[in-house]
């Protein structure tokens, strides 16, 4: 028998809590979890993320990073996908209207590690990556 994967806990900063909810639950179709009056939790592919309500909070941003061609924003945070999972959310991104800081596309194309890969922000400017790898394998390869 396995042992299932631990999860990973994520508190971000957000300026408004009812364009995160907007963002978290209705974009990206998180399932709400507990909330109060400051900060609420999030379900993102069994993960939980908590937004926090800081006043004058804004884009975290430190800098970038070029990788394979892109300018990576620095920090960010995402999950791992199947690949028709990232396709559906891309679309689903791209119907919300959501602007893509770097459009979907595959990167390290025919290299270990060959994945689809995109990068929105949150309303607050927390910067989001989502990817996939046709070859979960792949994930550590070198």
């Amino acid at each position: 028998m396995s042992t299932p994967r631990p999860r990973f806990h994520l508190a971000v900063p957000v300026d408004d809590l009812v364009t995160a909810r907007r963002f978290y639950g209705e974009v990206l179709g998180c399932p709400q979890g507990r909330q109060s009056d400051t900060w609420v939790d999030w379900d993102l592919c069994g993960h939980q993320v908590v937004t926090h309500l800081v006043h004058g909070a804004g884009a975290r941003v430190a800098g970038s990073n070029p990788v394979d061609g892109d300018d990576v924003p620095v920090p960010h945070f995402g999950v791992l996908l199947d690949v028709e999972h990232f396709h559906e959310l891309a679309a689903r991104l791209g119907r919300a209207g959501v602007a893509f800081a770097i459009e979907p596309h595959l990167r390290f194309a025919g290299e270990p590690g060959e994945q689809w890969t995109m990068f929105c922000y949150d309303p607050a400017g927390n910067a989001l990556e989502f990817k996939a790898f046709a070859d979960d394998a792949a994930v550590f390869r070198r």
